[in-house]
């Protein structure tokens, strides 16, 4: 299928135009999912792999996982990955015995030149509070350089508006992009990704899916 730009960034604004940057999400979840997909730019098949794991709070204990298989409608299209892997998370989700109440996505949320990343656009699609959780920068600029103390963090802005914040989760670790996927505030955004985090440089839901992704592919693979 040969994607249709133009009619893509009309969608994208529709959705952004969606998205719920105050918090409307439950106080305390029980359950957080992890979501991360997997592919290859350069597979002729267009196939991705996407993964679910949920956890529950506040012991971070998986309870649940679903990965799904499936082929793109669309290339890889750096800034329209939506339209490539929120179907394929979708139904992920529907697969799960046990649904997250707030999504850590792999990727952005409103820190994307039309405001519609992953987390954005599959927040808006489930209706479900999301984080934005990416590992580098699509859009955006800092006023400082970030600090180097673990928690250090910078908002990011694009045309003068802040869609995001780089938030040092490790010493000596490149930092996280953070950004509101749906339903959710950046500060409680960033709340949640730092009450989350284990030492590691991705916070746990992330690098579970990160981790479920990759099995995923392994498995349609072998």
């Amino acid at each position: 299928m040969r994607a249709d730009l133009a009619a893509l960034r009309v969608e994208q604004t529709a959705l952004a135009a969606r998205v719920v940057t105050h918090d409307a999400l439950p106080k305390t979840p029980r359950y957080i999912g992890g979501v991360d997909v997997s592919c290859s730019r350069f597979d002729p098949t267009r196939q991705v792999y996407a993964a679910i794991v949920v956890l529950e709070w506040p012991g971070l204990t998986e309870v649940a996982r679903a990965g799904i298989t499936a082929s793109a409608d669309m290339p890889y299209i750096t800034g329209f990955l939506g339209f490539r892997e929120v179907p394929a998370a979708m139904r992920a989700f529907e697969a799960l015995p046990i649904k997250p109440e707030l999504l850590f996505v792999d990727g952005q949320g409103i820190a994307h030149p039309r405001r519609c990343g992953m987390a954005a656009h599959l927040g808006v699609k489930l209706d479900l509070p999301s984080i934005g959780v990416g590992k580098s920068r699509l859009v955006g600029k800092v006023d400082q350089p970030l600090g180097e103390a673990v928690g250090s963090t910078e908002y990011l802005r694009d045309r003068g508006e802040v869609v995001g914040a780089l938030l040092r989760s490790r010493a000596k670790a490149n930092p996280l992009y953070i950004s509101i996927g749906h339903r959710i505030s950046l500060e409680t955004a960033l709340q949640w990704v730092r009450a989350c985090g284990t030492g590691r440089r991705l916070p746990e839901p992330t690098r579970l899916a990160h981790e479920a992704a990759g099995m995923v592919r392994r498995a349609a693979l072998a």
